[in-house]
Parts: structure tokens; C-alpha cells; sequence
């Protein structure tokens, strides 16, 4: 990691620290942490790593940018870091200024389709948009006839129909009705609905990744401190075991996260390699968080589900973090008809070549 990227590293972890800590929210009786936490997310840079300077941004690379979701996943707080990155990313790499507060971008699902009318507004809707509702501009992948544009929509210009995730977070529908975007202008060549997807799936491999890590921490340290038998129940063979599992799946989450970032940080383009990277990323780290989730469950045991521990709070995300931008089958289903395509004798090389 380069000292910039120590540097975003150490201050968004600061900042989770003291204004986002999870077992010290689990108490928490209404939202009004949010409005703090998210002034020194936005004052730090933050909300716009991925946004030139000359756009108004931090101007940060793309590791530090999945730096950024990677932590904030491991605190799993629900503020809208992760989609206002990937909107910023999104409406700078068409040239448009990205504006301050909170984004969110649409659609998050492939077969969702928004036109741009030769009128200049749009029509169409997109259907689980996460925060759609706590954001005051979306960042809009649209089409006129056969070809891409990105705009910038105030949300005010849209129907938002409120809708949540597992974790009670916002996953709302959002409807164009005629919406006059602020601001309209070409996708770059190669920028598609997929690619779109392919750069979300690979935003929520890291959260799950750092979310894994987490839950996996809470998880040891909850076998050394709960007696059973006048001993922790981490001495028990069998709880050992579910560690060790856990551990596994934390493991390879972070690997096949962290190699999806790695590549998407040195491509020029959303070539096969990234395809291969960032679908494998969403695959693996969905099924890590699915089994990862029930293994943290039972070490906890029914304590883990109250209120006042934090382990919910990480588990209820990952699991609905699956869903996002395409789930495992979504993503197995294309690779595996990348790869039938190819054929059976670039499978190999295909392979060695990561």
C-alpha cells in the first residue's frame, strides 16, 4: 500500500472509530449519529475518492477508493459511502460535475433499462436502488437509442417507491416519469449496464470482505470470554472447529476481494480479466457470507440475535449485501457461459493467466 493509500487507510478507520461503532450504535435510540459521521466522511474527502480534483473531488486512486469500502464494510454502519462512491466514479467518468451530499446510482440490475426521451427527460424505473430515498442526486446509466449516457438526476425528479433489505435498510424502486436530469452526457466507449454491475459487485465483495473479518473478531472474542463447563467455550473442541471454518471463509473473501480490486486498479478497461475477477469476487464472497453468518450465529448462540451485541448488525448486511448488483447465481450463470463460449481449452489458460 502506498502512503496516500495508508493515509485514506488510517483516516476512514479513524472516523468509523469514533462515530461508527457498531456495538456502540446497537444502543443507539434514534439516527441522529448519522448527520456527524457522515460531515466528517465528506470533510475528510472521502465521499468523493473517486472523483477528480478537477471535478471537485479527492482525486484518490482506485485501491484507495476500495480501501474505503473495504473498512467501511468492517463497521457495517448504514450510511450511503459505498453508492456515493460508485455514483461519483460513474458521473466523472462521463464528464460531469459530481455535487455534494449523499448519492446513490441506478439501475443495480442488469435487465433494468432507463432511456434518455429526445425530449431530454427519462423514462423507465430501477428497482432495488440502495438509499435511493436518503439521496439528494442519483447517478443515472440511461440510453438513447443503442447508446449509453450517464446524468444527474435530483431525486426530487423521480417517484421513489420505499422498499428495504434483511438489515431494514432503504432498497427503494425509482421511477422516471418524464425526470429532467441536471445534467446529461455521454458514457465513455464500453460502459454498459454490465459494466456497471461488474464495478458494484466488486464494491460489495470488499464490504463483505471487511464485514467477514469483523464478524469473525467478534466471534473469537466471544468464545474466550462466555464460561460454559467453568471453562470459555473456545477450549471446546467443536467451537474451535466453527472458528476455524469461519476463519476460512473471512479468508477467502478477503483473497478473491482483494485480487478483484487489484485488477480493476491497473485496467484501462472492463476487459475478460476484470470479468473474470470481479464476478469470481461477487460469487465467493457471497457464499463466505452466507456461511459465514450462520457459523458466527451458533458460536454466539441466541445472544447473537439481541439487540445489545453488534453481530446482527454485521450478519443481516452480508446477507442482504448478496443480493446487490447481481447475486451469486447471477454472476455464476454469466461466467459459466463466458467460459462455454470460449471453450473447453482456454479454460486452463484463462485460469493460470490470474
Amino acid at each position: 500500500m502506498t502512503e496516500t493509500g495508508n493515509l485514506v487507510a488510517e483516516t476512514t478507520s479513524r472516523i468509523f472509530r469514533d462515530l461508527g461503532d457498531p456495538q456502540a450504535l446497537a444502543g443507539a435510540k434514534d439516527e441522529r449519529w448519522k448527520a456527524p459521521l457522515w460531515q466528517a466522511l465528506e470533510e475528510a474527502g472521502l465521499t468523493r475518492a473517486w472523483v477528480p480534483e478537477a471535478l471537485g473531488g479527492a482525486g484518490a486512486g482506485i485501491a484507495e477508493g476500495f480501501d474505503i469500502v473495504r473498512i467501511a464494510g468492517s463497521f457495517a454502519v448504514a450510511v450511503p459511502l459505498a453508492e456515493t462512491l460508485l455514483a461519483g466514479w460513474l458521473l466523472s467518468r462521463a464528464g460531469i460535475a459530481v455535487p455534494e451530499g449523499a448519492l446513490s446510482v441506478a439501475p443495480v440490475r442488469e435487465q433494468d433499462r432507463i432511456l434518455l426521451n429526445p425530449d431530454g427527460t427519462l423514462s423507465g424505473s430501477a428497482r432495488a436502488v440502495p438509499f435511493a430515498r436518503d439521496a439528494a442526486h442519483l447517478a443515472v446509466l440511461a440510453w438513447r437509442g443503442q447508446a449509453a449516457v450517464v446524468a444527474l438526476v435530483a431525486r426530487a425528479a423521480c417517484t421513489i417507491r420505499e422498499g428495504t433489505n434483511l438489515a431494514h435498510e432503504p432498497r427503494d424502486e425509482v421511477v422516471f416519469e418524464k425526470s429532467k436530469p441536471l445534467s446529461v452526457a455521454d458514457a465513455p466507449a464500453g460502459l454498459t449496464n454490465h459494466e456497471l454491475l461488474l464495478m458494484g459487485a466488486a464494491v460489495r465483495a470488499l464490504q463483505m470482505s471487511g464485514a467477514l473479518q469483523s464478524i469473525l473478531e467478534l466471534s473469537v472474542a466471544y468464545a474466550r470470554e462466555r464460561v460454559a463447563f467453568e471453562k470459555p467455550i473456545g477450549k471446546f473442541q467443536a467451537i474451535q472447529h466453527s472458528l476455524a471454518r469461519l476463519a476460512g471463509e473471512a479468508a477467502a473473501a478477503l483473497v478473491a476481494a482483494g485480487s478483484a480490486a487489484d485488477t480493476l486498479s491497473g485496467a484501462s478497461a472492463f476487459d475478460a480479466a476484470v470479468f473474470l475477477e470481479a464476478a469470481s469476487a461477487k460469487i465467493r464472497s457471497g457464499e463466505a457470507a452466507g456461511k459465514g453468518a450462520a457459523i458466527a450465529h451458533q458460536v454466539h448462540g441466541a445472544i447473537g440475535y439481541s439487540a445489545e451485541l453488534a453481530l446482527h448488525r454485521y450478519t443481516l448486511r452480508l446477507l442482504a449485501w448478496r443480493d446487490d448488483f447481481g447475486g451469486e447465481s447471477h454472476w455464476a450463470v454469466r461466467l459459466g457461459n463466458r467460459v462455454a463460449a470460449n471453450g473447453a481449452d482456454a479454460l486452463w489458460p484463462m485460469l493460470a493467466a490470474r
